[in-house]
């Protein structure tokens, strides 16, 4: 299993997006996440991939509920936190972003299929932020 970790970071409504550089899904855009290097913490990998992802530095404030996703014989679980930015400096390596950018939530909803990477999980994460189903940090036992 592959395990996929990142942060739904919310501001005045708004959503921290990126937009993909990578030949499968150039040009869509997508929540700041990333895999989870062995033996790396899923918390320690969320916040590692926000900051290669956009150059801020966040700090976790809840966990939303996971995803497991089934593609091509390859199961993925997807971890979304939420966090706050403790230090906002967008910087990105263009050969994986093309841009980051503060989003409006209902943007995003309204965004065509093909301009949100893996859209039903994305849309479901932030329905979920937007029902509040934040969980708190304490479920990953990280001592």
């Amino acid at each position: 299993m592959i395990v996929i970790s990142g942060c739904l970071i919310v501001r005045d409504n708004k959503v921290l997006m990126v937009k993909e550089a990578k030949k499968k899904c150039y040009g869509q855009w997508n929540i700041p996440a990333g895999h989870v290097d062995e033996p790396e913490k899923i918390t320690d990998a969320a916040i590692r991939e926000i900051y290669e992802e956009t150059g801020c530095k966040v700090k976790l404030t809840g966990v939303l509920p996971m995803i497991t996703v089934i593609k091509e014989n390859e199961q993925k679980l997807m971890v979304r936190f939420t966090a706050d930015i403790i230090e906002e400096n967008i910087k990105f390596d263009t050969e994986e972003i093309l841009d980051v950018k503060w989003i409006d939530i209902e943007e995003i909803k309204n965004m065509p299929k093909e301009q949100l990477r893996a859209y039903n999980v994305n849309i479901q994460f932030i329905k979920d932020f937007e029902a509040n189903k934040i969980y708190p940090l304490e479920i990953f036992n990280n001592d």
